[in-house]
């Protein structure tokens, strides 16, 4: 029995019997409040329990959670090295497309550009002995019309080759384009100027034909005979230094073994 219980029952007591109902009832009205007490207080008591428990899982538990997203990447940076390859990766097709347009362009250009019978042919005739240069504007040669860049120089490679006796005898020794277009093209004649002498002599030079002045040292024409193409008596004479009276006589033997 509780405190209160305990004094209504002894106040009872010393009032007598009259006062036995009352004090049974006063008892019976305490048992009631005090059930009433605890029907709403423990479940009050239940609730305030469970909102503060409740209150410090979710603080803990934010706290973890924030900690474990600080510690790891986000799912946007964890994909930007992929998605940096991916750009880079059309940055190099776009790249590689414009550079394969720009070269189908220069090709395009350069096949447009064709010689015509306007087109300036500058000669520049440059003597390698005295490191002179001489230039002439001509007509352009008709076997050079229409031609584009890469047929001009095939030619110029093939008269380089195999140049007319008149070149060989003004001393010509090579030639380089040095520019091509549609309205001019510039082509340097390199020559060796010698002075012809009375008299000549043939000798060999890897294993090549080639002119001498009288002196027997002077390079007068290399004529780009092989010496093999000769006969043999020929071939002989030669490697002994064969020599040739005079002009006419170097012309002929070279008409004879250069046409």
């Amino acid at each position: 029995m509780s405190l209160i219980g305990k004094i209504c029952l002894s106040g009872c007591i010393k009032n007598g019997k009259t006062a036995d109902t009352d004090c049974k009832r006063t008892v019976i009205d305490v048992k009631f409040v005090k059930g009433i007490s605890l029907f709403f207080i423990y479940p009050l008591f239940m609730l305030v329990l469970g909102f503060y428990a409740g209150v410090q899982f979710t603080d803990h538990y934010e706290r973890l959670y924030y900690q474990k997203e600080d510690t790891e990447l986000p799912a946007d940076e964890m994909t930007l090295p992929l998605e940096h390859e991916a750009v880079d990766d059309d940055m190099d097709y776009e790249k590689a497309e414009d550079e394969a347009e720009k070269s189908s362009y220069l090709e395009a250009a350069s096949a447009s550009e064709t010689l015509n019978v306007e087109t300036k042919y500058v000669l520049e005739e440059r003597d390698l002995f005295r490191d002179s240069v001489v230039e002439t504007t001509w007509r352009l040669p008709d076997k050079y019309v229409g031609m584009n860049r890469e047929q001009f120089l095939e030619a110029m490679e093939e008269y380089a080759a195999f140049p007319p006796l008149t070149e060989l005898q003004r001393g010509f020794v090579g030639l380089e384009v040095l520019s091509f277009s549609r309205e001019k093209v510039v082509v340097q004649m390199n020559y060796r100027v010698v002075l012809p002498t009375e008299s000549f002599y043939l000798a060999v030079y890897d294993n090549e034909v080639v002119v001498l002045l009288d002196d027997g040292e002077t390079v007068y024409i290399e004529t780009g005979i092989r010496l093999e193409e000769l006969q043999d008596e020929l071939q002989e004479q030669i490697i002994n230094r064969m020599r040739i009276e005079n002009e006419a006589v170097l012309y002929d033997f070279l008409e004879a073994h250069t046409s």
